[in-house]
């Protein structure tokens, strides 16, 4: 790239947001204006638009035109510092930007807007926001920081096939990286299908690397339990949060946040002897128990205990009686999530009740068939997790070869006119 190392400053007009303030919050100019919320990497978010009074002679100032580049000036997250996306001109009519964003304007006879956009990309990136950034709680760039920021400035019309390079080979490579979500998704997806033919046929007759083979005719040996019938149900309560001495203590306490449909091994909060001497609805469940969650995000999804803990109100712990086992209702459980959601309660967020977990029916063999199907469900996990692994892996790899290609384009380590940008997947297959 044939070009000069100069400062912002001299590419872009480089302008702080108005301060939000208590006095603008009505008035006769209410106008739309921007945010950092509104501000992810690459993208404008515009679900949630407020507004504010802008004198006239304000908007002048503050409004927005299409091509202007915005930058979140401060973020409680340094990782998120930086982040830049472009205003085309989305909403109709004036729109402002507020303080915690920062205005990059080319200025016409030095800098391309576009040019400009992949450079702030490479900026937060490859960390060159965030190394200038101060302050303990929330982070701040700074105008000025920003303005003396170096960059390499190539002639406009190089500026301009930067860009369009940019636009095509990112374009490309986030074909790629939804591709291998997609696959990653559809793994998840076959798994979970599999899981239903498992736990409701008579099981399957043989796992491979490309999937299981199963019977579609249900078993005569196969019988419809009741949860009610196969566990005891109980649930346990929340400590008062004033009481300090009811927490970090020696005892495990599960929450709905501790349920992935996976082993509880670990879970973040702990409660004290005080606590199980207080609450007598908090009792310690032994390892191998089954904890369904009845409230919140995770509704439905389960774990199984590797450690003895207690629970909070929001979980429903099953116990076994003798029928079914809690390694294979941990399967049933998870295969039919999504129609025990429908016979929840709820408005925003569904919740089942212990009453509708013990009415539940599930589909089970003889207990040695029980466990055969639990091996072979857990040999699929494994490969269906190996699998989706590769997947997310390829989509991680091919999203830092993406940066790498905005960041040694912008930076003139390659020449565009010459360059394909397929050499930035080497080694990653389609």
């Amino acid at each position: 790239m044939s070009g000069r190392s100069t400062t912002l400053r001299a590419a872009a007009e480089v302008a702080l947001g108005r301060q939000r303030a208590p006095q603008h919050d009505s008035g006769p100019h209410m106008v739309p204006y921007l945010r950092a919320a509104n501000v992810k990497d690459g993208v404008l978010d515009l679900t949630d638009v407020k507004e504010m009074n802008f004198a006239p002679s304000e908007q002048q100032t503050f409004s927005l035109r299409p091509g202007d580049v915005l930058i979140t000036e401060g973020s409680g997250s340094l990782s998120a510092v930086g982040a830049s996306a472009v205003w085309r001109g989305e909403i109709d009519g004036v729109v402002c930007f507020q303080n915690t964003l920062l205005r990059l304007r080319p200025r016409d006879d030095r800098a391309d807007g576009r040019f400009l956009e992949w450079w702030a990309r490479s900026a937060f990136g490859s960390g060159v926001f965030a190394s200038v950034a101060s302050g303990a709680n929330i982070y701040h760039i700074s105008a000025e920081r920003v303005r003396a920021l170096p960059i390499e400035l190539p002639p406009l019309e190089e500026q301009r096939r930067i860009a369009h390079f940019l636009d095509a080979e990112t374009a490309r490579i986030d074909r790629l990286v939804t591709a291998s979500q997609q696959q990653s998704d559809l793994i998840t997806e076959r798994f979970t299908e599999c899981l239903r033919v498992l736990t409701t046929t008579a099981g399957c007759s043989e796992v491979t690397s490309t999937g299981v083979s199963w019977m579609p005719e249900m078993a005569s040996d196969w019988q419809l339990m009741k949860v009610g019938r196969s566990f005891l149900t109980s649930s346990g309560t929340t400590p008062r949060s004033s009481e300090s001495d009811y927490f970090d203590g020696p005892h495990f306490w599960v929450n709905t946040g501790d349920l992935r449909d996976g082993a509880i091994e670990k879970p973040k909060k702990t409660v004290t002897d005080a606590a199980l001497r207080d609450y007598p609805t908090l009792r310690m469940y032994a390892p191998g128990s089954l904890v369904v969650a009845m409230y919140g995000a995770t509704t439905g999804r389960v774990g199984i205990l590797k450690v003895p803990a207690c629970v909070n109100q929001a979980c429903c712990v099953l116990s076994e009686l003798g029928p079914v086992s809690s390694r294979y209702a941990f399967l049933w459980f998870r295969a039919h999530r999504e129609e025990i959601l429908k016979l929840a309660s709820g408005g925003g967020q569904p919740n089942i009740s212990q009453d509708l977990v013990r009415s539940l029916k599930i589909p089970a063999p003889p207990r040695e068939k029980q466990e055969e199907i639990v091996g072979q469900a857990n040999s699929l996990e494994s490969i269906s997790s190996r699998q989706e692994q590769l997947q997310l892996r390829r989509a991680e790899l091919l999203t830092e070869r993406r940066q790498a290609l905005i960041t040694a384009a912008v930076t003139g380590q390659f020449d565009v006119s010459t360059a394909s940008g397929r050499n930035v997947t080497d080694g990653v297959t389609t």
